[in-house]
């Protein structure tokens, strides 16, 4: 028995008589949503077994042998390019079919080009196109109300998108969801005086876990790679779906999570930002610290994938500066020998004679290249003198900052909702309050990145200062007495770059804090004249970050005559684990 046999029989009618007997007729059913289509817990819904059963009544009036059946379930008929459809018109094409049926010219389209491009092409192929609900035939009334009853579904079309459009803007302007919350959250429904009220909480598994994606990237000792791989050993996925298991976050949407400010509480909804009724995940300051992160964050630019090594990303070429490489090479007797070669060679062998070298060569050098930095004992008493009465000179000065810095947070948030309130009442084209909007946005999470600088413990600032001067005294034998994975953190905090030439001599160009640390000007620079900090205005010469605001950096304090050392984040390794 073929398919329209089987649908013969489920609506009740009797098998047709041999095809060549009758005319010859295809059916085209539609539904716009998934939900239609699944409707009821059944297969098909509701809708598209109603419009069978009325387009198979059509085909025995019209004495026709339906032929195929073609079914667009969740497809909305705004555009032409849906693929029942487009396989329904190639099936015209290559056979003989007298009638196209439909349950409503609606079904096949919702605007006039694609109603008139789909007719045309239904003509084209020999077929006429019919329809349960309305006289659409080819006589003059007949076309002038297939006219009218297509002009009819793009306005409901049309219509419609723009009431829902309304409905969308109104409810995000009382803080609700107008999309899918991201992970963290989840949606519920429960029953309030009567009415179903649907709303958004925190997803009591997933919310913990992206609240520390937060916390730990924040503090600049995550790579993003790093991140994803520890949140998914910890198990954060993405919600199921209907028809969908969880799955792991992606990469690209830890990105997107970290970047998303769903998260401290506001909803973005056609480029305007709306103060939602759901419970913030992270507060402002956190959120700032994990944009700037993501802008400046580099670790030496490390990619670690076949040839791991921990001076990858911080060894360069002394001739011409360009990234030194790990590269195997086997022997005639299958000995395996590493070395480190130079990129910028291997790119322009006219550019660079470096030499390739020895890993464990250059792992000495680096090794014995520590003895050269590190501070002798007098030099740490007198650099920790200068700090700590730097550090309280400035826990004074930091908190003025603070306080500046706490008005303007009040101010642009006041403006920002008078803002709000014009676009509200539509007393604002919707051009300029997007651009006050974003300007205030601007604003805003500056002021906030720095007061999260200046909002430091300075307890913990002076407990990371010692650590870091610990650090530097006996630098060398820490670094010859621990792990590779802590002499990669090494490197990163000491080093900007690492400078390997070919006569075994290996120079440096340090990071902060260390630059400095080591800078024999500190003293001077750190005396009773106040902190002069090498660029007026520059944020950046961190000194430790640990823990929450745990840094120390020397900057200019903006709509401030004075400079301030405050925290700041972005230092690997945390002194802790070294």
């Amino acid at each position: 028995m073929t398919r329209r046999d089987h649908s013969r029989k489920d609506s009740g009618e009797s098998a047709p008589q041999p095809a060549g007997e009758f005319p010859r007729a295809v059916i085209y059913l539609r539904v716009s949503t998934k939900e239609q289509a699944e409707m009821g817990g059944e297969v098909e819904g509701f809708s598209i077994p109603a419009q069978r059963a009325a387009c198979l009544r059509k085909a025995q009036s019209l004495g026709a042998v339906v032929d195929e059946e073609f079914v667009d379930r969740g497809e909305s008929a705004k555009t032409a390019n849906r693929p029942e459809l487009m396989k329904m018109l190639r099936f015209l094409h290559e056979n003989s079919v007298q009638y196209v049926i439909v349950h409503k010219v609606d079904r096949l389209a919702r605007n006039r080009a694609d109603d008139v491009a789909i007719t045309v092409d239904i003509k084209k192929s020999g077929a006429t196109l019919v329809s349960c609900s309305e006289n659409i035939d080819e006589t003059p009334s007949g076309l002038l109300l297939h006219g009218i009853m297509s002009s009819i579904a793009e306005f409901y079309s049309q219509n419609l998108a723009n009431e829902v459009i309304k409905g969308l803007e109104q409810k995000v302007k009382t803080g609700g969801t107008v999309h899918r919350a991201p992970a963290g959250y989840r949606h519920v429904r429960r029953i309030d005086g009567g009415y179903e009220v649907r709303t958004v909480e925190l997803d009591p598994e997933r919310a913990p876990l992206v609240k520390w994606a937060f916390e730990a990237y924040a503090t600049g000792d995550w790579t993003l790679h790093r991140l994803h791989e520890e949140l998914t050993v910890r198990g954060l996925t993405i919600r199921p779906g209907p028809h969908t298991p969880p799955r792991p976050l992606s990469r690209s949407g830890l990105h997107n999570l970290l970047t998303n400010p769903y998260y401290v509480g506001l909803v973005v909804y056609r480029g305007v930002y709306y103060p939602g009724t759901h419970e913030p995940l992270v507060s402002h300051q956190l959120f700032e610290r994990v944009r700037m992160v993501l802008d400046g964050h580099n670790h030496a630019g490390e990619r670690q994938f076949v040839h791991n090594h921990y001076l990858k990303g911080s060894v360069y070429c002394g001739i011409c500066k360009s990234r030194l490489a790990v590269e195997h090479s086997r022997s005639r007797n299958g000995v395996i020998y590493d070395y480190f070669y130079c990129l910028g060679r291997q790119y322009d062998p006219k550019s660079c004679d470096f030499v390739a070298s020895r890993v464990h060569l250059v792992e000495q050098r680096v090794v014995d290249h520590y003895r050269e930095i590190q501070l002798p004992p007098e030099r740490v008493v007198e650099v920790r003198t200068v700090l700590t009465e730097a550090l309280s000179t400035q826990r004074n000065e930091a908190e003025a900052v603070e306080h500046l810095q706490n008005l303007r947070i009040r101010r642009l948030s006041d403006e920002r909702e008078k803002l709000l309130r014009l676009h509200y009442a539509e007393a604002i084209p919707i051009d300029l309050f997007k651009q006050d909007q974003a300007r205030i946005m601007r604003e805003l999470g500056d002021a906030r990145g720095q007061l999260a600088s200046v909002s430091a413990s300075f307890d913990v600032i002076e407990r990371n200062l010692n650590q870091a001067l610990d650090l530097a005294k006996d630098c060398h034998a820490a670094y010859e007495g621990t792990s590779s994975e802590i002499r990669r953190q090494f490197n990163q905090a000491f080093f900007e770059k690492l400078y390997v030439h070919q006569d075994g001599e290996v120079t440096h160009e340090l990071a902060e804090p260390f630059k400095i640390l080591l800078d024999p000007r500190l003293p001077s620079r750190l005396g009773f004249q106040g902190v002069n900090a090498e660029a007026p205005g520059a944020c950046g010469n961190e000194l430790l970050g640990e823990e929450d605001n745990g840094g120390l950096t020397i900057c200019d304090a903006a709509g401030s005559n004075f400079e301030v050392m405050v925290g700041n984040v972005g230092f690997e390794p945390t002194t802790s684990c070294v």
